[in-house]
């Protein structure tokens, strides 16, 4: 091959990669709003990897189009106006703002007809608060990876049930639950595949979840897979994407069949769908 074809050949390489690494880094999708994504852009191009924190939370920061970017977790608490990131970058402490717009989430109507599952027995309260600490133990995981995989695969084949951010109502009870993940409605068996490369924190048979999975991602990114019939998977265990993680079930608190998917960052459950390297924006 001649000179100019490989230097051309080399060039094309170069630009695929480039190309590939940036769209890569493009998910989470930015979505400020309560249970949100926020994607801020931080330093110029030498400059040292900050270190950032939101409601003094540890925050993800990457290298995004050869800057620093922080990808931060909005609570669904959160209020509509001005946000502030704390940023150290080794040299001086200063804030970023950004702005938060609200959002009105849907209200609905559920059906539970294992009543303990909506007026648990002191027995299953006092079961939920022990196993309350080992989830919140999982989601506050963090490992420090330079390359997080945010390009989510969906983990199930199966019809959106349930939105994130829902308002929903038990049984008719006045009282109002937020679903903090998305829904995906498929039948018993279904396989769940891992939406992107991660390790195996937690698996555990809790009462409200049931059968469930957590995975964490790096810097903060985690996921939580309820309801499984099946988990195929262990603690410790590293797995790549498309792997298998289970089977969909019925366990725990559920009208039927599904996945309740949930994501993590930064502490704060934030709609999966922004990750979701099928869904157009």
């Amino acid at each position: 091959m001649k000179k100019a074809s490989l230097r051309l050949f080399a060039l094309v390489v170069a630009v695929l990669f480039y190309t590939t690494s940036v769209s890569a880094a493009t998910l989470p999708r930015h979505q400020a709003i309560p249970g949100g994504v926020a994607v801020i852009p931080l330093g110029e191009p030498g400059q040292p990897k900050p270190a950032v924190t939101y409601l003094k939370k540890q925050v993800m920061v990457r290298a995004n189009n050869r800057r620093w970017e922080a990808v931060v977790g909005i609570p669904l608490s959160a209020k509509a106006g001005i946000h502030r990131l704390k940023v150290d970058n080794g040299q001086r402490e200063f804030s970023k703002e950004f702005r938060v717009v609200d959002k009105d989430y849907e209200t609905t109507h559920i059906t539970i007809t294992n009543q303990r599952m909506v007026s648990p027995t002191k027995e299953d309260i006092e079961r939920h608060y022990r196993e309350k600490k080992q989830i919140i133990a999982a989601i506050h995981s963090w490992s420090e990876r330079e390359q997080v995989d945010a390009a989510f695969i969906t983990p199930v084949e199966g019809r959106f049930s349930s939105p994130f951010g829902l308002k929903r109502i038990y049984n008719n009870q006045d009282r109002i639950r937020r679903h903090t993940g998305l829904d995906i409605a498929a039948p018993v068996g279904t396989p769940i595949l891992a939406p992107a490369s991660g390790t195996v924190i937690r698996t555990g048979d809790y009462f409200f979840t049931g059968n469930t999975v957590f995975i964490d991602h790096g810097q903060g990114l985690v996921t939580m897979y309820c309801h499984l019939d099946k988990i195929d998977v262990e603690e410790g265990q590293h797995i790549n994407q498309s792997q298998q993680l289970g089977e969909v079930g019925m366990t725990g608190r559920v009208s039927g069949p599904h996945l309740h998917w949930a994501v993590f960052l930064n502490q704060f459950k934030v709609d999966p769908k922004l990750f979701m390297s099928q869904l157009e924006e």
